[in-house]
């Protein structure tokens, strides 16, 4: 192996295995340090084992309703072992292909911990005990997130963090989840498909804190036809184990309930815990972010940071952007800066979420005077087809000074597969188009995308409905 690259990354999840393979395809000499299996948590923890679990809801939903369709079948009954074999199978698989593409372009992987020094040198405790010394002409520090915890739930039993659900191998019957936000909301879901009972225990006024306050409604309303019970404003004091397994999750004001599972789902924070960094100019704030400037460089010289390391949202697809942008910078191609206040999201549960831009409420509290345009998915002939008629899309557009619909600022949408939807809505936003332009794109039909294209029409002052 060699002990000198023009690149070192330390961590192999998104960020850093695009980044390593980004910089390679551009004919760069790279190492990349990973103490775990490659893809990161996105790969073995996160994104796509959460989104395999979700699939088998999904398909247990569809199961449950065939009948609407004319296909007549028993009551279907769930063998979560095979789904977590599936999971596994799944991942194993796409793990493989990145340690394969790491091969083709002859990125040379360290199988253990990196941390960084002076002089962009990076020791490396390898896994089977032995170490290593490299140095790199620019380094990426990329080590990624933990899930948070909070005080008197630690990990264990029937505690869970988003890393142990996802290594269950049955439904918990009673399922308390604590917190509302994207990654709880899609356990929540999840599950009470799969046909537990779940209770959400959320601090702040609404789950889905942020999100456009329709969306939020909308997504409410088909949790409560799942019989998800929603508590917010309140804030969990404890749990008491009990003696046949399970627990008691105490909230509020002295109110309890008895689960079989806890999942404590509030966040996940930056893991610079085993980067060293001393000697070098690398800055971590109090909340525990690498800082950096708006090229992920940090106070280093030839030493950049990304992924959920620093304080972006911590999206899958922002590391990837990310990546490319410091692999162009480093190569001084003179990258534009990415704009976090336009990047697409995507939450999973069922109905789904996905945006890009600003909601309503935040341009009315941001003084923009803006025209909205909503239109409902129940109306969609796709959707009728396929069963799936909770949702909407919605498009916030600035008002011109003429009182007509400029700029598209905002697209939001709730309801069946918008994850695969929102890409002409992103592409809208970030290309800062008008209402009048992407009134002019024919959409395909019958689409679920249609109700883009005629809310978009909707906002010209003429239509076909509504």
């Amino acid at each position: 192996m060699s002990d000198s690259f023009d690149l070192v990354v330390i961590g192999g999840g998104p960020g850093g295995y695009a980044a390593a393979l980004y910089a390679a395809s551009a004919g760069l000499q790279v190492a990349l340090v990973e103490k775990d299996a490659l893809g990161g948590t996105c790969l073995n923890r996160g994104c796509i084992p959460a989104k395999a679990f979700l699939e088998t809801a999904a398909v247990k939903r569809h199961v449950d309703h065939s009948a609407d369709f004319g296909i007549e079948s028993s009551a279907p009954s769930v063998n979560f072992a095979v789904t977590q074999q599936r999971k596994q199978k799944i991942v194993a698989g796409l793990v493989a292909g990145i340690a394969a593409m790491c091969k083709g372009r002859k990125v040379e992987v360290f199988n253990g911990v990196g941390s960084l020094a002076a002089n962009k040198t990076v020791s490396v405790t390898m896994a089977d005990g032995s170490s290593a010394s490299i140095t790199g002409q620019h380094v990426i520090v990329a080590a990624g997130s933990v899930p948070r915890t909070i005080p008197g739930f630690d990990r264990g039993g029937p505690i869970l963090t988003s890393d142990e659900v996802l290594d269950l191998d049955h439904v918990p019957a009673r399922i308390a989840v604590i917190g509302g936000g994207a990654i709880g909301c899609e356990f929540a879901s999840m599950f009470a498909d799969l046909g537990a009972e779940v209770t959400i225990l959320e601090g702040l006024p609404k789950i889905l804190p942020g999100l456009d306050a329709d969306v939020t409604k909308m997504v409410e309303r088909s949790f409560k036809k799942k019989k998800i019970v929603t508590k917010t404003g309140v804030n969990v004091t404890g749990h008491v184990p009990n003696p046949e397994g399970g627990t008691t999750v105490s909230f509020g004001d002295s109110e309890s309930i008895e689960v079989d599972a806890c999942i404590v789902s509030v966040g996940r924070r930056p893991f610079a815990d085993q980067l060293g960094l001393l000697g070098t100019g690398v800055v971590v704030s109090n909340r525990g972010f690498v800082e950096v400037d708006e090229y992920c460089r940090t106070g280093e010289p030839g030493v950049y940071a990304i992924g959920d390391l620093i304080n972006t949202p911590q999206l899958a697809h922002v590391a990837y952007a990310e990546a490319v942008l410091v692999v162009k910078h480093l190569l001084g191609e003179d990258p534009m800066p990415i704009m976090y206040d336009r990047v697409p999201w995507a939450i999973y549960c069922h109905p789904e979420v996905a945006w890009a831009g600003p909601g309503e409420d935040a341009c009315n509290e941001a003084g923009i005077d803006v025209i909205v345009g909503k239109h409902l998915f129940k109306f969609n002939s796709r959707a009728q087809i396929v069963g799936e008629t909770d949702g909407m899309v919605k498009v916030i557009a600035k008002k011109n000074d003429d009182g007509t619909a400029g700029q598209i600022l905002g697209v939001h949408m709730v309801g069946p597969w918008v994850t695969e939807q929102l890409s002409g809505g992103y592409l809208a936003v970030n290309w800062e188009a008008t209402v009048a332009e992407v009134a002019e794109f024919i959409q395909p039909h019958p689409s679920m995308s249609e109700l883009f294209g005629e809310t978009v029409l909707s906002l010209t002052g003429r239509s076909f409905s509504g």
